[in-house]
């Protein structure tokens, strides 16, 4: 009898922990259903300065979704609004709202992205929006800089922990230079542009957004990084916040299918005069847009794929940036990129073959 009333206790317990469990799953996936259900807007970080009102912004088949509402058109009858939420501070301050949790999905550079996974913010990167990017350095147009060995000593605009940094930092070393040997002052896009057109400073490392200077006659261009091969190019890309992912990964689906579609329209040479001028109401001139691309496809700078040369780009972004203790501990690049969502659109879209796939060393694949 008391192995049997043992027996009945111990049962009783093992029920009764059962039950809680039961009751707790179940609670919990009624909360998370109350999530799913409550979900009204979702909220894009752009790390770059919009232009105009409402803000825009160009040279990406992001930038293309943003300006085409594909995704406002695709929720619209869900009563989903979508906010595209931009930073002046760029990458950076994208990364302190994802920390925050004000964020669903960002659209950022590889080296900010990095430092952030470095700090332990939880992401998955979903597909590439504008790959292959150079930077370019821009001087006064009387200066006597003509090339990158000629900044040592001189004031230099870098916009730091943005994906600008590392390729002028690998761009600098191939000069055997480094930062230590320049003027460094850290400042953002508008504010590098303004100074260099007041000769506030000797140079300025930045993007497209030089050629309105030089079209001016403000600056000259003494370097472009991209004619120096791939591995002198930065990579941007979509990523979506863990905790939306588990919650929707439906509505991270269809987020991912709007932003092939862009990114298709945009890699088309058919659209090339058409996307230029979507893009030129981000305040970017036409002009400037065809400077950007005069020697690359649309295809080569719009492809979404994540493919051997993405991988091995964001591993040599994380590895330079612990050599350069921008990051105290190494980051696992492989376990980042959640390409499922990006395979299922492909397929969906019948793009399967529609861009060319790189190997790491950047080199198509037949």
């Amino acid at each position: 009898m008391r192995r049997s009333s043992s027996y009945t206790t111990e049962n009783m317990r093992y029920f009764k922990l059962l039950k809680s469990l039961t009751v707790c799953a179940a609670l919990a996936a009624a909360t998370l259903n109350a999530y799913a259900d409550k979900l009204s807007v979702i909220r894009i970080g752009v790390a770059q300065q919009g232009a105009g009102d409402p803000p825009t912004f160009g040279g990406s088949p992001a930038a293309t979704v943003q300006l085409q509402q594909l995704l406002e058109k695709e929720f619209a009858a869900d009563g989903i609004k979508v906010e595209w939420l931009f930073f002046k501070g760029a990458g950076p301050a994208v990364n302190e709202a994802i920390a925050d949790k004000s964020l669903d999905f960002a659209f950022q550079g590889d080296l900010p992205a990095v430092l952030a996974r470095a700090n332990g913010l939880k992401t998955r990167i979903l597909l590439e929006s504008g790959v292959r990017a150079g930077i370019k350095i821009a001087v006064p147009p009387d200066s006597d800089i003509h090339t990158i060995k000629d900044l040592k000593g001189r004031r230099t605009a870098i916009f730091r922990g943005t994906n600008l940094q590392l390729v002028v930092d690998n761009a600098l070393a191939a000069n055997q230079l480094d930062e230590r040997d320049l003027r460094v002052i850290n400042l953002d896009t508008a504010s590098s542009l303004a100074a260099l057109a007041s000769k506030g400073i000797d140079a300025s490392v930045n993007d497209y957004h030089l050629y309105k200077l030089r079209d001016q006659g403000l600056a000259k261009i003494i370097y472009e990084s991209q004619t120096d091969g791939p591995q002198f190019t930065r990579q941007s890309h979509l990523l979506v916040l863990d905790d939306f992912e588990h919650a929707h990964p439906e509505v991270v689906q269809r987020v991912v299918n709007a932003f092939v579609k862009g990114a298709q329209w945009s890699s088309d040479e058919a659209n090339r005069d058409a996307l230029f001028k979507l893009w030129a109401q981000s305040g970017v001139s036409y002009a400037s847009w065809q400077a950007e691309f005069a020697h690359q496809s649309l295809k080569d700078r719009n492809s979404p794929l994540i493919d051997a040369f993405i991988v091995a780009r964001y591993k040599a972004v994380a590895q330079d940036a612990l050599k350069l203790k921008l990051i105290r501990q190494p980051v696992d690049v492989d376990n980042w990129f959640e390409p499922r969502y990006l395979d299922n659109a492909l397929h969906a879209q019948k793009l399967d073959r529609y861009w060319t796939r790189y190997d790491a060393a950047g080199k198509p694949l037949s």
